[in-house]
């Protein structure tokens, strides 16, 4: 494989991993919001949430691959796991490391959901929304082809994106915040058949 091919799919699985990470954090939002997705059973949203997150792991482990095999640049694989340790751009490449390892420990925890709790497991999960903008100023800081008008674009798009689920999940935690505890009563009585 040429250089050229290792950097073409270098590129090509950060834009992938960049749009389908997207895709999960949107879709996560959704799940805990219990939206049901047209078209999908009940059950959907989260078997979609869950196929996609698979996806874009697998994506993700290309882009990494790719980078590391690619002669052109110096990254190691330790340089992928440990942090601003890397001599080339260490900045922006530690970032998408920190990335890489938030996802990482969302991955093992979600593995091991049934053995650590659904508490231990849900707080843990929440690290996925902090790896997101690390990903995302790694690929604007590292890529090469970041300011391109389509790259710009697609990046302008998945931050919009995040943060109107960021926003509807914000309201909808401030909403239920200001239920009091006798609201929350009538409404699971109105709720019983």
């Amino acid at each position: 494989m040429t250089d050229e091919i290792l950097w073409y799919a270098n590129r090509a699985t950060g834009a992938v991993s960049l749009v389908l990470f997207t895709l999960v954090v949107l879709l996560g939002t959704a799940v805990r919001l219990h939206t049901r997705l047209p078209g999908l059973p009940r059950f959907g949203t989260l078997t979609l949430h869950r196929t996609l997150s698979l996806s874009a792991t697998a994506f993700l482990a290309l882009h990494i691959a790719t980078a590391v095999i690619d002669a052109y640049v110096d990254i190691t694989p330790l340089d992928a796991l440990v942090p601003f340790v890397s001599d080339y751009q260490p900045l922006w490449l530690g970032l998408g490391t920190v990335a890489l390892d938030l996802m990482l420990a969302v991955l093992i925890t979600s593995l091991l959901r049934t053995r650590i709790g659904h508490r231990t497991w849900r707080t843990v999960h929440w690290l996925a929304y902090a790896s997101w903008p690390f990903a995302l100023a790694h690929g604007i800081g590292i890529g090469t082809d970041s300011i391109t008008a389509w790259m710009l674009w697609l990046t302008i798009g998945c931050v919009a994106a995040v943060l109107a689920a960021l926003a509807l999940r914000t309201a909808h935690a401030v909403r239920d915040s200001r239920r009091t505890p006798a609201t929350l009563l009538r409404t699971a009585e109105g709720a019983r058949p």
